[in-house]
């Protein structure tokens, strides 16, 4: 969602309407997780998906009618779905999916949602799927809090319920359905996690690329100014030109933050990794080969790090996927923060008896 309201707010700054469809509930094997975003603009150009393309042609229609009449619409894709339409997911799930029509002009809660996350911030949106008021929007932002935060909490008493889910979940990416006075009401909470990326490489170059098609807020730091060019990093939010460890110091850090060490320089990774295994943060990673590795961790405990501490840097990092290149090994560490993050076990499907959609 996240990705997709970036774009929809670009087109409303270009002056061009669209339709909004979200995943709002889910039965069975559905194909994706509630929350799911796609988004069609008036000139047919599309963002997102809902279903992974089983779906995805019906809801495409459906957002192009949206678009002409202005009206919000719903449609449930499945075995209890709506015969007419004659489509459902492969998978035998279900999923029920909510259109919503944004105007290119005039204020939409979308923006707001869009300028928080970019500077870092979580948000929950409330969106009435039901009745007279379906498609009105309020927005919960974290802090620190602007002016323009609370501008949704007038007339809004009976979506209290919601409003008090949407408090309770920021933070805490996820969704919720909310019986309210109004109707159903889809809470939906959005945080962009943190990649924080040490040492401006090549690796770093295509780790901040698949970083962010993954939702990251990447930020790349290094103290080399040669290297630490903005250019050379156009998907990082921000490119840091200091030493590792005295930016980390003053960079709040949580469970939703992933660290990569990529300097593969003790001068660099023993003071920053000592840093970094002190906070909250839910990954820690660092590049190297195994004896690489056992050299930092006899350096890390010379630098006073417990043991306990250590056990939780993954290093070498990444998964075993016989990576070469600095985008293979890109996709190498990409791939075991999705699994660190989904509790995968980085193991091929094929031959796995598990479910494929925890």
């Amino acid at each position: 969602m996240d990705t997709v309201a970036e774009t929809v707010s670009r087109w409303r700054a270009e002056g061009i309407p669209c339709a909004l469809a979200r995943v709002v509930g889910t039965g069975g094997s559905a194909p994706l997780a509630t929350g799911t975003a796609m988004a069609v603009a008036a000139t047919g150009e599309l963002v997102g998906g809902v279903s992974g393309g089983c779906v995805d042609g019906a809801v495409f229609t459906l957002c192009q009618e949206v678009v002409a009449d202005g009206r919000p619409a719903s449609a449930v894709f499945g075995p209890d779905g709506d015969e007419l339409l004659a489509v459902g997911p492969t998978c035998g799930g279900s999923l029920e999916v909510y259109v919503e029509y944004v105007p290119a002009h005039g204020r939409h809660a979308v923006d707001r949602v869009t300028a928080a996350l970019g500077e870092g911030r979580p948000v929950a949106i409330t969106t009435v799927l039901d009745g007279p008021r379906s498609g009105e929007w309020t927005v919960v932002v974290g802090t620190p809090p602007t002016e323009d935060d609370d501008e949704d909490a007038q007339h809004t008493d009976d979506l209290s319920p919601a409003r008090v889910r949407a408090a309770e979940m920021l933070g805490r990416p996820g969704t919720a359905l909310v019986d309210s006075a109004a109707g159903r009401v889809f809470v939906q909470s959005l945080a962009r996690p943190q990649l924080l990326v040490f040492g401006a490489t090549a690796f770093a170059e295509a780790l901040a690329t698949i970083g962010h098609l993954l939702g990251y807020r990447v930020t790349v730091c290094d103290a080399r100014p040669v290297f630490s060019r903005p250019e050379r990093f156009p998907n990082a939010a921000e490119v840091v030109r200091c030493w590792p460890h005295e930016f980390l110091r003053r960079t709040r850090v949580g469970p939703g933050t992933a660290i990569c060490v990529l300097t593969h320089d003790p001068r660099f990774d023993i003071p920053l990794l000592a840093e970094a295994l002190r906070t909250d943060a839910g990954y820690i990673g660092a590049m190297g080969s195994r004896r690489t590795h056992s050299e930092r961790l006899a350096l890390l405990r010379e630098a006073g790090v417990a043991e306990s501490e250590l056990g939780r840097l993954r290093s070498p990092i990444g998964l075993d996927l016989g990576a070469r290149t600095a985008a293979e090994t890109a996709v190498s560490i990409a791939a075991e923060l999705v699994a660190h993050h989904r509790g995968g076990t980085g193991a091929p499907l094929t031959g796995l008896d598990v479910a494929i959609h925890r």
